[in-house]
């Protein structure tokens, strides 16, 4: 194998044509870069340099290993310094995945955070709901997924609740609140039990929170009707405040909609959603990937 201190060496004596006159240039002994020259002829298994006398000259191979010697060590030099600037967070680059809601409140915060502590660090947003976010982060997609899960959720009947593989950064746990038309009979009510709510026509979200809905309607003894599904928060809030159903939303989903013609009431007993950052254990690691968690860790806690 041959070792970039070897080459710098061998640059040196072709230039200054001697071993001590390279040795002064290099800052050790004469000993030294013999012993450097030799253990670089071993390695390339074929003599590098003519010695006679006085006098020292490059064979051929010696020549063409000093003329690829510096584009070699410019190289290394280049990639050791944008490895020290990732190092530092002078640059780096950091892909996140987010479902909408997380998007809005979450993801603003702690990005403008983020740039303002570490300017060089650049981080690219793309959407998208679990399963399918986490599905990403596994298959290299991303570096940082943002997603959430229920806490009935189980890994045998859910593919996303399974992170046992992943670095899970708990965020918050997100409450779930019912939002009426602001006519409906319970809009002053303040909180509402969903059993309260089984003869409602319903508009349900994602596919995940739509079975979700079910689930927790089942467990008050009704299924609901669900007249409409939407992935679409401003559309589940625009169909709740023409009067055309009720739905439950998240809290964060809720903060990033202008509720014009509704009413939120709390859900008893309480229902929460567990929303996290999720990455790959080695990514942890990386400098801009942990200052993004952070950044988001931080967010959350406002």
């Amino acid at each position: 194998m041959i070792e970039a201190r070897h080459l710098r060496v061998l640059r040196a004596v072709a230039a200054t044509g001697s071993f001590s006159a390279a040795a002064r240039e290099l800052g050790c002994t004469q000993p030294a870069v013999s012993q450097q020259m030799k253990a670089l002829e071993q390695s390339t298994g074929t003599p590098l340099l003519i010695r006679t006398g006085r006098e020292m000259r490059l064979t051929e191979a010696g020549e063409a290993l000093v003329r690829h010697a510096a584009g070699i060590l410019a190289g290394l030099a280049a990639a050791e310094e944008e490895v020290a600037a990732l190092a530092g967070l002078r640059a780096g680059r950091v892909r996140l995945v987010s479902f909408p809601s997380g998007s809005s409140t979450l993801v603003p915060t702690a990005l403008a955070g983020l740039r303002a502590a570490h300017p060089g660090t650049r981080v690219s947003l793309v959407e998208a709901e679990p399963p399918r976010s986490v599905e990403m982060l596994r298959g290299g997609d991303c570096e940082i997924a943002l997603a959430f899960r229920y806490p009935q959720a189980v890994a045998d009947a859910d593919p996303a609740a399974g992170w046992d593989d992943l670095v899970v950064r708990p965020l918050l746990r997100d409450r779930l609140v019912v939002m009426v038309p602001d006519d409906h009979r319970l809009a002053g009510a303040g909180t509402v039990g969903i059993g309260e709510l089984a003869e409602e026509p319903w508009i349900a979200g994602c596919p995940r929170c739509r079975r979700h809905l079910v689930e927790v309607c089942e467990a008050e003894g009704f299924t609901p009707r669900i007249d409409f599904a939407t992935d679409d928060y401003p559309a589940v809030v625009g169909l709740v405040g023409a009067g055309l159903g009720v739905a439950v939303l998240p809290e964060l989903a809720v903060e990033c909609v202008r509720a014009k013609g509704t009413a939120t009431l709390e859900v008893k007993p309480a229902v929460r959603r567990e929303v996290v950052a999720l990455t790959l254990p080695d990514l942890a690691r990386v400098p801009a990937v942990a200052a993004t968690l952070d950044r988001l860790e931080l967010a959350a806690r406002r």
